[in-house]
């Protein structure tokens, strides 16, 4: 499985390694990557994530090893990015950014927090990681972090007023993004866990597998189904969160939350089976809903589904033949343009 930035972050303060957070606070004209993007910089110049490389990637890693090198405090750096640096980024027009390098040192307080923001990440929980900055800051003075759970209780050694903690969890209920927020005398950087989109992968055959593997690397929880033992087999999806052993396909959908955000991908080793598939897709409220195959297949499965009751409008939710129009080939291929669908489908989700 792709290691997240917090799992990272977990990992090395288990090791008791100090390391640098580095997320752009602020962003404005054309700079490489937006406000909330974050990397880890570790003190041998190992990274994990990136803020868009170039020029300003390069920097903030020379700055966070220098800064782990010398013990030396967390810090904000301001870029104004000129027409040199710009040309070597390959962009169109200049920007300005801000970017914070926390300094995290492996005490047991940050373990606590780091942890206790995995579970509830891992858990898919909503919550938020708050890291508050004095506004009359002194860059002596240490950092302090927390974490906000469903029930707007922060968790941490961050003292704050009434006024301020109402103001966070007022702030925390409507973030869809990396949100900083002004306090009476700081500023807090409040970051929601955002619930990955689910995708449900019905076949665990030759596609599958490259489907799987870039699902989860661009951010999707991955669950795959397939009724033969040989191929609902973890070993073959390393990357895979779920891998579910069906006892058929007529029921595939048992005890399976289909959400609003989930995503339907219909694969099966033929065409019975994927039509059975998609009749119970219909009747989830998934955001997406693609099935393989060719037009004449298609054709023939949507003309027995509306036969058995199904309306036209729910044919037009479905995406087949499924993936975009890049002329693929073989099955890692077809993966690729039916990832992309689905990234292009997820996009349009976001707020």
């Amino acid at each position: 499985m792709t290691e997240t930035i917090w799992e990272k972050a977990c990992d090395l303060l288990s090791d008791k390694t100090a390391f640098v957070i580095a997320t752009i606070i602020s962003h404005t004209g054309s700079t490489p990557r937006t406000a909330g993007t974050k990397m880890i910089v570790t003190g041998d110049g190992g990274i994990v994530g990136t803020v868009g490389g170039g020029l300003l990637e390069a920097r903030v890693m020379e700055k966070a090893v220098e800064i782990i090198e010398r013990s030396e405090a967390s810090t904000f750096m301001p870029f104004d990015l000129t027409y040199e640096d710009v040309e070597t980024m390959d962009m169109i027009c200049g920007g300005k950014a801000e970017v914070f390098l926390d300094h995290i040192r492996p005490t047991v307080e940050n373990r606590k927090i780091f942890e206790r923001w995995r579970h509830l990440s891992q858990a898919r929980k909503n919550a938020f990681f708050v890291t508050v900055v004095s506004e009359a800051w002194d860059p002596g003075e240490p950092v302090r972090h927390g974490v906000m759970g469903e029930d707007m209780v922060l968790e941490g050694s961050v003292a704050l007023s009434a006024g301020s903690l109402e103001t966070i969890g007022r702030e925390a209920r409507k973030a869809v993004a990396m949100q900083v927020v002004q306090l009476e005398d700081a500023i807090a950087v409040v970051e929601p866990s955002i619930k990955p989109k689910t995708a449900f992968l019905f076949g665990a055959g030759h596609v599958a597998r490259p489907t799987a593997h870039l699902c989860a690397l661009t951010g999707f929880y991955v669950t795959v189904l397939d009724d033969r033992k040989e191929f609902a087999d973890a070993a073959h999806f390393p990357d895979t969160h779920d891998v579910v052993l069906l006892d058929s396909f007529e029921n595939a959908f048992s005890g399976l939350a289909v959400d609003e955000d989930a995503f339907i991908v219909i694969f099966t080793r033929g065409h019975l089976h994927d039509r059975t598939v998609l009749a119970q897709a219909l009747r989830t409220p998934a955001a997406y809903v693609g099935m393989i195959g060719s037009r004449k297949k298609r054709d023939a499965i949507y003309g027995a589904l509306l036969n058995a009751g199904f309306g036209q409008e729910d044919i037009e939710r479905v995406h087949s033949p499924i993936g975009m129009a890049i002329g693929a080939q073989s099955p890692e291929e077809i993966a690729v343009s039916i990832v992309s669908e689905m990234i292009l489908e997820r996009s349009r989700l976001r707020p």
